[in-house]
């Protein structure tokens, strides 16, 4: 089973579903694509090879150029139906190995990062570590009361990884996120705590006050989250 998914590992990061994968395909058949069409689905199926180029460089490591071309070569023959240079059932075994040696130095590497990160933001002016783990650094105090532990709260938030990859923002989608401390991770349970409306903080989550060893959409597991919150207001 664990060979499977290793083998299926391009399925996941862009699974579309079954219905909207067929929208275009009944109102394409019958026109004819103009130029700009054309261009338009270029620079779509390029942005899916770029996609599927950055989920592979994150689960393989790729030395130098002529890994590249191997790989690309290998992935060109596929979608072209042409006939592998290669016995593959003689190579999955190997290539499974290669997934399980380098998913170990990826992990290693990007423990240490993450490590890095945390002690890095300890020492900056301002953040107070919370009993859990979480580290917070208020940019703005705001006026009132701080909310408690059961409290519901109204806030603008935006997510990302230590990288600065973004995996969520309310203010993206223009739309407030109102919520109770009970129902949220417990990295925010207790950062929220610390916050009174119209205060701003960067809130800096060590793995275990987040997500855990669980992936969550772009959030891969184990990881330390970064997020920029602006508390609105809060209810009883």
């Amino acid at each position: 089973m664990k060979k499977m998914m290793i083998l299926a590992l391009l399925a996941a990061p862009l699974l579309l579903s079954a219905q909207e994968a067929a929208q275009p395909a009944a109102a394409a058949q019958d026109a004819k694509p103009s130029v700009q069409d054309i261009a338009e689905r270029n620079k779509m199926l390029y942005s899916l090879g770029f996609l599927l180029g950055d989920n592979l460089k994150r689960q393989l490591i790729l030395d130098n150029e002529d890994d590249y071309k191997a790989l690309s070569q290998g992935m060109r023959d596929s979608l072209l139906n042409k006939k592998s240079q290669t016995d593959l059932d003689q190579y999955k075994p190997a290539i499974i190995q290669k997934y399980q040696d380098d998913a170990q130095i990826i992990s290693a590497k990007r423990e240490a990062a993450q490590q890095e990160y945390l002690e890095n933001f300890k020492k900056e002016k301002g953040v107070k570590e919370l009993d859990n783990g979480t580290l917070i650094k208020l940019s703005r105090a705001g006026k009132g009361k701080t909310p408690k532990a059961d409290a519901t709260v109204k806030v603008h938030y935006t997510g990302t990884l230590i990288d600065g990859t973004k995996f969520d923002s309310s203010r993206d989608r223009d739309e407030a996120f109102e919520t109770k401390l009970t129902d949220v991770i417990p990295c925010w349970t207790k950062a929220l705590q610390q916050m009174k409306p119209g205060s701003r903080a960067k809130v800096v989550c060590p793995a275990d006050t987040a997500y855990g060893n669980r992936p969550v959409g772009q959030i891969p597991p184990n990881s330390v989250l970064v997020f920029d919150i602006e508390m609105l207001s809060q209810g009883k």
